[in-house]
C-alpha cells in the first residue's frame, strides 16, 4: 500500500512519516512547503511531492490512502476528499474540528458509492476517547447523557495551537437532544479522578461531542479536560477578547507565532508521559 502523508513536514506528521517508514510502508512526503518536505524525503529515503492542499486531485497518482496532517483542518480536507472521492482513494485525517467531523459524516454515502474509506479525527482526537464512548455504551445501553474526561500533558504542537486558534472564538459545544449547540466555554467545571486523584476539569467543545453521537447514539454528550482552577478562571474572564480571533489578519498572525513558538513534546516527554481518560 502507498501512503501519500500531507503535512509530514510537521511536529505530528513528521513523527507519523518517521514511524511509517520504520514499518516498511511504501510512504509518499507531501506538502506545501517545498523545503521542508524535501527535507523530510531526503531524511527517510521517500518520494516528495510539493504543492498546496487545493492541488491534490493532481498529486495523488499512485497513491492508495492520503494522511492529511495539514491542520487547520477546515482548510486543508475539503479538496482532499474532493480528490479522494474522485480517485477511489482512501481518506484520513488527524483532526480534532467540529466542521471537519460533520462534512465527512454528511458524505458517507458518497464514500460507499466511491469505495473509499473517509476518515477523520485518527490521531487522540477522538480515538481514545471515542473507545471509551463506545465501551460505556455497550455496558450501558440505556444510556441518554455521556460524558468523557481526559487528562493529557500540556505540551502542545505548532499545529496544534493553530487549529485552537482557528476555532477559538466559536466558544464552547455540548450535545443536547441530538443536536450541536455552543455554549459558554470552561461555563462548566467538575471534580474528577482520573485514576490518579481527584483533579478539577472542565468542559471544552472536544470532537467527541460530534463523534460520539455516531458511534453511540447517545444524545446528549459533553466532554471535559483536567485544569487548574486558576487557568479555568483565566480562560472563562478571557472570553470577551476571544472575539477578536473572528478578525482574520490577529487570528492569522496569532497562528504564525504559536507555530514558531509551541515546539510539542520532547522525546522524553513522549515516552514518560501518560494521558487519562475518564467517562
Amino acid at each position: 500500500m502507498t501512503l501519500l502523508l500531507y503535512g509530514a513536514y510537521g511536529y505530528t506528521g513528521e513523527l507519523i512519516a518517521r514511524e511509517a517508514v520504520d514499518r516498511d510502508l511504501d510512504v509518499i512526503v507531501a506538502g506545501r512547503n517545498g523545503t521542508k518536505t524535501r527535507g523530510v524525503g531526503i531524511q527517510l529515503g521517500t518520494e516528495s511531492r510539493v504543492f498546496p492542499a487545493e492541488d491534490a486531485a493532481d498529486n495523488l497518482g499512485g497513491v492508495d490512502a492520503a494522511l492529511n496532517c495539514a491542520g487547520p483542518f477546515v482548510e486543508t480536507y475539503e479538496p482532499f476528499v474532493e480528490a479522494c472521492l474522485e480517485s477511489g482513494t482512501h481518506y484520513l485525517d488527524i483532526t480534532g474540528e467540529f466542521p471537519v467531523f460533520d462534512a465527512l459524516a454528511e458524505r458517507d454515502r458518497e464514500a460507499e458509492k466511491a469505495g473509499v474509506c473517509l476518515l477523520p479525527g485518527a490521531g487522540f482526537d477522538v480515538v481514545p476517547t471515542d473507545c471509551t464512548a463506545g465501551h460505556l455504551h455497550d455496558r450501558l445501553q440505556g444510556a441518554t447523557h455521556l460524558r468523557l474526561g481526559f487528562e493529557a500533558p500540556t505540551s502542545v504542537s505548532g499545529g496544534t495551537v493553530a487549529s485552537a486558534i482557528e476555532h477559538a472564538s466559536a466558544g464552547g459545544k455540548v450535545r443536547r437532544d441530538g443536536v450541536v449547540e455552543e455554549v459558554p466555554l470552561s461555563g462548566e467545571s467538575r471534580t474528577i479522578d482520573f485514576g490518579n486523584g481527584p483533579k478539577h476539569a472542565v468542559r471544552i467543545p472536544w470532537g467527541d461531542v460530534s463523534t460520539a453521537y455516531y458511534t453511540t447514539g447517545i444524545e446528549n454528550v459533553e466532554v471535559y479536560t483536567a485544569m487548574p482552577e486558576l487557568a479555568a478562571r483565566a480562560m472563562e474572564v478571557s472570553q470577551p477578547v476571544s472575539t477578536l480571533l473572528s478578525v482574520e489578519p490577529v487570528k492569522r498572525g496569532l497562528q504564525a507565532l504559536g507555530r514558531q513558538l509551541a515546539a510539542g513534546p520532547s522525546e522524553t516527554e513522549r515516552e514518560r508521559g501518560r494521558t487519562y481518560v475518564w467517562g
